[in-house]
């Protein structure tokens, strides 16, 4: 699997937040987006998930099914975690194994491989910062998509969290897949950079 992006340019509300943007990633990369705020990186994770539309470029993805659109091939992780609060961890999972299609693993097993198994049943309104931070990356887990697209993925993550994290990577990374990873901090895996500019 393949991921083209070229001359892929954006403009906000008049302002250019980024230009001529050119990258490649293959089956088994990682990308680190770099760059001070408002540079565009969520906004090119946010373009690649198919929430934003670019103001000029090209997107390709090839290697998988080619009625699928890209949007349906990327897990995008952004900043908010998503979580309805009366919902417990399990049932959140389970929502979005449904939602997403394509079952992985089982629900209890993600919580389990993220350190949230004895949480399961308590609502999510209970959950701490980093504990809610865990519970997105577990939906990561429950469906199988091969692109990842995070944003800040290590936000409100303890150093034991934050290698956990650098495992589910390398791991999905292992079975071929992809990751775009946005990120002020330094990633506990190995990445390609991409450095954005802020506009003038």
């Amino acid at each position: 699997m393949k991921l083209s992006v070229s001359g892929l340019a954006v403009t906000r509300s008049g302002r250019p937040i980024f230009s001529k943007l050119s990258f490649t990633l293959a089956s088994g990369e990682a990308l680190a987006l770099t760059g001070p705020n408002g540079s565009g990186k969520s906004t090119l994770l946010r373009i690649l998930a198919g929430l934003l539309p670019p103001t000029a470029g090209i997107i390709e993805w090839s290697g998988g099914d080619d009625d699928t659109p890209l949007s349906e091939v990327a897990h995008y992780l952004g900043h908010r975690d998503a979580l309805k609060p009366a919902l417990t961890p399990l049932e959140l999972l389970s929502f979005w194994r449904s939602l997403l299609g394509q079952p992985a693993v089982d629900p209890l097993a993600a919580l389990e491989r993220v350190g949230l198994g004895h949480a399961a049943y308590l609502p999510a309104a209970y959950l701490s910062a980093g504990q809610r931070r865990r519970l997105s990356l577990a939906r990561l887990l429950v469906a199988h998509r091969p692109l990842w697209l995070l944003d800040e993925p290590t936000a409100a993550l303890d150093q034991a969290s934050e290698t956990m994290f650098g495992d589910l990577v390398a791991d999905h990374l292992t079975r071929g897949g992809l990751a775009i990873i946005a990120t002020h901090a330094p990633l506990p895996i190995p990445t390609r950079t991409l450095s954005l500019k802020a506009s003038a």
